[in-house]
């Protein structure tokens, strides 16, 4: 690692550290606060443009990295796009469908780059020419990632600390890869969340709101995108899937949840993985460290799945998803009655014991 990224690492974390205090004092003043209420856990009103303070790091890092040379012109203008959005709904508090727009408008830039998948390898099968469909794919890959992000931002520090797991695990892989754009993008994203989690952690000082949550989404979802692209085997999708997976799992849920209970798709609620854990009896720290321990067992899936064999990663996909499923009942993630592997192992359990 060169010096002149480990500067843009220091640069990035410092620039945080001394904006933040700074966009609280914004924050309150223009109003840009999150109140308190009954699907919500914190108690008193809250500011929440803490993801400017986060995006003032990245662009300070950007510049100490050297990354302001390259090519990434719609990356950036994506990234304007994504803040502009983020900020207007920290404020005026946008319509779902208003976010979209903006979220589309971002994904649209990027791909108008040539910044898509255009191939993916199927084992067994061969390659699959993905055509006009390369477009939307890359923009639902880009969008379905950003609102991951944005979902899972419920308690202090929750989405900050899965966002660095993650984005430390790309930085990792790059490094070991000789991704040379990938990395220092990494180096100065997870620079910049470190600093802000000083303010965000429990007890927080200030909320990422959607101006953060966006933008890390954003920027994580592009991050995998330049990982994954133009040619990809099919299980190189399941990396950057298994690197998100406690958000991935849990809006995959949440959606199977409205579904089977019959609400619409969109409409909020309060069981979520960590409303859930909540209601368990763990505390606000506590149940913050143990999605941190789940984000951290995914990535150490995807660094496994990423040098493992064909029937090892199957294995790895397969123990993933039972082992969450497991959870998921275990906690009532989707209700307190839809529990079928349980049911299944207390009924083999209860055949077992009656020979």
């Amino acid at each position: 690692m060169s010096i002149q990224l480990v500067i843009a690492f220091i640069v990035s974390f410092v620039t945080v550290l001394v904006c933040t205090p700074l966009v609280i004092k914004l924050a309150y003043k223009v109003n840009a606060t999150d109140k308190p209420n009954q699907r919500k856990v914190h108690e008193k009103v809250m500011p929440r443009l803490g993801g400017l303070a986060i995006f003032a790091g990245v662009v300070a890092g950007y510049f100490a990295s050297g990354l302001h040379n390259e090519r990434i012109t719609g990356i950036t203008i994506g990234a304007l796009i994504i803040i502009i959005v983020g900020v207007l709904d920290d404020l005026y508090e946008l319509s779902a469908k208003v976010k979209l727009l903006g979220q589309l408008a971002a994904a649209g830039v990027v791909v108008s780059t040539g910044l898509t998948i255009g191939f993916i390898s199927i084992p067994f099968i061969g390659k699959f020419d993905l055509g006009i469909w390369a477009i939307p794919v890359t923009i639902l890959w880009i969008v379905g990632i950003t609102n991951a992000i944005n979902l899972i931002d419920g308690l202090d520090g929750l989405a900050a600390g899965i966002s660095a797991i993650g984005i430390a695990t790309i930085a990792f892989m790059a490094f070991a890869a000789g991704k040379v754009l990938i990395l220092p993008l990494a180096v100065i994203l997870l620079a910049s969340i470190l600093g802000f989690l000083f303010y965000n952690f429990y007890p927080a000082k200030i909320f990422m709101g959607d101006t953060g949550a966006l933008f890390l989404g954003y920027s994580i979802a592009i991050l995998s995108l330049l990982g994954l692209y133009k040619s990809v085997t099919l299980f190189s999708f399941v990396v950057p899937i298994l690197i998100l997976g406690v958000p991935i799992f849990d809006t995959s849920y949440a959606i199977i949840r409205r579904i089977i209970n019959k609400r619409p798709i969109t409409s909020p609620d309060k069981s979520h993985l960590h409303h859930r854990m909540l209601a368990l009896g763990l505390s606000h720290r506590n149940t913050v460290l143990v999605i941190y321990a789940l984000g951290i067992l995914f990535s150490v899936c995807a660094v496994l799945f990423d040098s493992t064999t064909l029937w090892g990663s199957l294995l790895i996909i397969v123990g993933v998803l039972i082992f969450f499923q497991i959870i998921a009942e275990f906690i009532g993630l989707v209700n307190d009655h839809h529990k079928p592997f349980l049911k299944m192992f207390r009924m083999f359990r209860k055949v077992t014991g009656k020979q």
